[in-house]
């Protein structure tokens, strides 16, 4: 994992090759079949070039929605491994209802498919690591595929500037502070994507349970939760506060974030507060490098792997 992190910056030297592309059809709006690492980059994607229409269906098959949805879309089935339960019958689905479909992955039953059914299709290099941390391939696999040339400006302008070593440090300093504690992840709506990788991170890496939420709806909700008496104030050191601050953010969002963060403190919550720009690679890539090496830095303080997900694979095997 660590090995994986310090060459995250290499990743966007990647330039993919759609192939089939004469095979792709125009569309207008985008559905994502994809779970756990192989959905995180549609939604950074989404954060990076928001007038794109994406919906991004995280469970079996394609979604429940009347012929007219599919229209004009273009269905990217994704999966790292291409071996995906889910993401596989839901390209199955996809094909017996004749959809305009395309593949991302690194390869298996994905690509296998692709290649015979001559589907459009971006084979994403295999270097073996997890896909969580391949995130900036399959980033930049969906941006060519769905041709956001605002996205791939970004990408070329990033080129040789994510130094993943930089927020190494601060990293390891978060570990600390979140040690013995639950992080809860705040962001607004727009970056919602970003905290949920904030979350994947600490618990696929870090190995600790870890949660998130967006404002404005959380203080509708969730913040009451902390409306602490001598009776429940025992919560008030088993949870962590992470409030995700984007500059680019509306301010009235903003304001909410240091208003309840305000009032955390006050009944004795600590909280820790991350600045970023979330408008550009530089600053959404950097937010997620700080949560790989927090996380990282969790495992190894607490004598966790880093890499694997053991359970994850227990799991499959017992479900068959």
């Amino acid at each position: 994992m660590e090995k994986a992190i310090r060459d995250f910056g290499s990743q966007f030297d990647y330039v993919p090759e759609i192939f089939n592309k004469e095979n792709l059809k125009p569309f207008n709006k985008i559905v994502v079949l994809g779970m756990g690492g192989s959905n995180l980059a549609p939604g950074i994607l989404n954060i990076i070039d928001p007038k794109l229409d994406l919906y991004i269906h995280r469970d079996y098959g394609i979604p429940e929605k009347e012929d007219s949805f599919f229209e004009n879309s273009l269905i990217i089935a994704s999966s790292y491994s291409g071996n995906t339960e889910e993401v596989l019958v839901g390209l199955e689905e996809a094909i017996a209802k004749g959809l305009n479909i395309s593949v991302i992955s690194a390869g298996g039953k994905l690509i296998e498919i692709a290649k015979e059914k001559k589907l459009p299709f971006i084979e994403i290099p295999n270097t073996g690591i997890q896909p969580r941390s391949a995130l900036g391939f399959s980033f930049i696999a969906f941006s060519y595929l769905v041709n956001s040339q605002i996205a791939i400006k970004e990408i070329n302008d990033v080129k040789g500037k994510i130094n993943p070593t930089t927020f190494e440090i601060e990293g390891k300093k978060l570990a600390e502070k979140i040690s013995g504690k639950t992080p809860i992840i705040y962001s607004s709506n727009k970056n919602l994507a970003i905290a949920y990788n904030w979350k994947i991170k600490f618990n696929e890496t870090g190995k600790i349970p870890a949660f998130y939420n967006v404002l404005p709806e959380m203080n509708h909700n969730e913040m009451t939760g902390f409306d602490l008496n001598e009776k429940t104030k025992i919560y008030e050191d088993r949870f962590i506060p992470i409030f995700l601050i984007d500059e680019t953010d509306n301010q009235k969002i903003i304001k909410r974030m240091q208003v309840v963060k305000e009032i955390y403190e006050n009944k004795n919550i600590e909280c820790i507060e991350i600045n970023f720009k979330g408008n550009s690679c530089l600053g959404v890539f950097g937010s997620l490098l700080l949560a790989d090496w927090t996380a990282y830095y969790m495992a190894t303080n607490n004598g966790a792997e880093s890499n694997d997900v053991p359970m994850v694979e227990d799991f499959k095997r017992k479900i068959g």
